[in-house]
């Protein structure tokens, strides 16, 4: 069993004793933390919480502790029920409530989940947010209400249709050119909410040829829910089977969007923020963009062929919002599929990829695999080092920085090293001694290559 405490919410497995997993009592303690921090945010004045869940077997389940929970504290309780993350995010706002808690352990197998927490704006909570509700809860220092002052709670369903109304209205969504393409689109949903929700934007955005796989939001998910290649074989063979013109799949939380082309070849995660950003950026050119230090050099490519600056910042969606708004970016993301477009709401969503990619290949006119050899072609290599204990990883990481000290070399989260259009970066774990090392270059054996050279960096200096 895994329980594991940070400062974006808490995520463990179901099951087991108070403390090894995520049982029942942990997710009164921490729901209990998080909605106290709720309360003195806001004076002790009267306080509003949406609460929103994927799929997931365990979800109705902790959704039932959530809630019951925050009542107890005297917090007034929304609940959407089964939605997004990006839905979630918008409603918080939309219904002025002061925070948001989305039950879902994203790409994380069946027996996990995991409470999110967002904010009043409906944006992740902060780093010191997050510290500060993770001592409440060790501490356990919470009051729960009187008879007379408990919350109430109320379900709304109409959240989904809102998000996709708001999505329909973006500049970038031009829904006569979708439906004058008469696209054919296959999808899988992993057996998750995307199963609802991508479906019915497809309808409403004109697409009335709908290929469903994996579709049912019954929690019995169909393969690792994680968007990569390896998991959307079915997806690229009913692509090919029913000679769609494009494969859509979305994580279990529908932040994350892959697509798969018309011949069943991956159009690429990374490559996902990159297409939508370039039609944006048609409409905003000099606009900014952000993604993370591991994502694709060919979204800075893009946007500085468009007059625009680009901008790395750490890795984490909550970093990437906060490069978003120091920069005034029109859009960014992170290369594993999320796309942030300020103008809804600063959080992944796959609802506002989808919309934006169908209105850009529409217009395009080829097709998706053709879009794809329109961009920049680059290829990351993801390799990791393990180091026995004992072994300082700072230390190596320092050393390896100095010992590159000619090229550029970002340091903002671990070390990533520049080689013209090649790179390498190197981040530790935060919960063993491992160094994974991301490489990119314009061929798989370049890329790999680049990771073996620094590889062998590091057991040079951890010899010497």
């Amino acid at each position: 069993m895994t329980l594991i405490k940070s400062i974006s919410g808490i995520r463990g497995t179901i099951g087991g004793k108070p403390g090894d997993g995520l049982s029942p009592l942990d997710i009164v303690k921490f729901a209990s933390a998080y909605g106290s921090w709720i309360i003195s945010q806001n004076n002790d004045k009267n306080v509003k919480v949406v609460i929103g869940r994927d799929a997931r077997l365990s979800g109705e389940m902790v959704n039932n502790i959530v809630c019951g929970t925050l009542i107890g504290l005297g917090i007034d309780v929304i609940d959407l029920g089964l939605s997004t993350t990006p839905t979630v995010e918008v409603a918080v706002t939309e219904l002025k409530a002061n925070g948001g808690i989305i039950l879902t352990a994203s790409h994380n197998p069946k027996q996990w989940n995991a409470l999110k927490l967002l904010n009043d704006k409906g944006e992740f909570i902060s780093d010191s947010e997050g510290k500060y509700i993770l001592e409440l809860a060790e501490k356990e220092e919470f009051t729960y209400a009187d008879v007379t002052k408990l919350g109430t709670y109320e379900q709304n369903d109409s959240l989904v249709k809102l998000h996709i109304e708001k999505v329909l209205q973006l500049p970038y969504v031009d829904i006569d050119a979708i439906s004058k393409a008469n696209f054919s689109v296959a999808v899988d949903a992993v057996n998750s909410s995307g199963g609802i929700v991508i479906p019915m934007l497809l309808e409403a955005l004109g697409v009335t040829t709908i290929h469903k796989i994996h579709c049912e939001p019954t929690g019995h998910f169909a393969h690792n829910p994680e968007p990569l290649p390896e998991h959307l074989r079915d997806l690229s063979e009913a692509v090919i089977k029913t000679k769609s013109d494009l494969g859509i799949s979305v994580d279990p939380d529908v932040d994350r969007l892959a697509l798969v082309c018309e011949d069943g070849e991956m159009f690429g995660e990374e490559y996902t923020l990159v297409a939508v950003a370039d039609a944006v950026l048609q409409h905003h050119k000099g606009g900014n963009t952000v993604s993370n230090l591991s994502s694709t050099r060919a979204l800075r490519d893009v946007t500085e062929k468009m007059g625009g600056s680009y901008s790395a910042s750490a890795v984490g969606e909550v970093n990437v919002v906060n490069m978003m708004k120091s920069t005034n970016a029109i859009i960014g993301g992170e290369g594993n599929g999320g796309v942030i477009l300020p103008e809804l709401h600063y959080g992944r969503d796959a609802l506002v990829g989808v919309a934006i990619f169908l209105t850009h290949l529409a217009k395009y006119g080829k097709t998706t695999s053709m879009l794809r050899k329109s961009y920049p072609n680059y290829y990351i290599s993801k390799n990791k080092i393990e180091l026995t204990p004992e072994i300082d990883v700072d230390k190596v990481l320092v050393s390896v920085k100095d010992k590159y000290a000619k090229q550029p070399v970002n340091t903002v989260d671990g070390v990533k090293i520049e080689f013209d259009k090649e790179w390498v970066h190197l981040r530790k774990s935060n919960t063993e001694p491992i160094i994974r090392i991301y490489s990119e270059s314009e061929s798989v054996s370049t890329a790999d290559a680049l990771a073996k050279k620094i590889i062998e960096d590091i057991k040079e200096i951890i010899k010497n």
